[in-house]
């Protein structure tokens, strides 16, 4: 099922995300919509999951922001970006993102609710003024 969608299962929590033009894409790569440019791969993504991470396997900042996540009880979409990966995420896109012009690129980037919360620095002072729990609870990804 993950394979129809351009995505890829690596663990429970953790989700690769072939972010490669149709016309480069191997034949083994499936996707629902080969049109689908990565920008609106990565809207959808973004408007189908209540928190979602653009992240790194060797980010430890990602990992933090995941354990974080995981200790309040949600367990976040993570999207692994390859280094050509990041470097391909339309700018327009991450500044749309962004709120305040500048450009969010990944790792680690979490979007909560649709909305970019930003990297890790900006989830934990979420946490810390204890707005991150209710803006959880408010997107459907904690019940508490």
């Amino acid at each position: 099922m993950m394979q129809d969608l351009g995505l890829e299962s690596f663990s429970n929590d953790v989700v690769r995300l072939d972010l490669t033009p149709p016309s480069q894409s191997s034949s083994t790569s499936l996707s629902i919509d080969e049109e689908e440019s990565s920008e609106a791969r990565i809207r959808r993504l973004i408007s189908e999951h209540p928190v979602i991470i653009f992240s790194r396997s060797s980010c430890c900042m990602c990992h933090v922001m995941k354990r974080l996540l995981a200790t309040i009880g949600v367990i976040p979409t993570v999207i692994e970006l390859d280094d050509h990966e990041v470097s391909s995420l339309p700018t327009v896109l991450q500044e749309e993102y962004s709120g305040d012009g500048s450009v969010v690129v990944p790792p680690p980037a979490v979007f909560i609710g649709r909305e970019c919360v930003g990297g890790l620095e900006s989830l934990v002072a979420l946490h810390l003024s204890g707005h991150l729990v209710p803006k959880l609870v408010q997107v459907g990804a904690l019940w508490v």
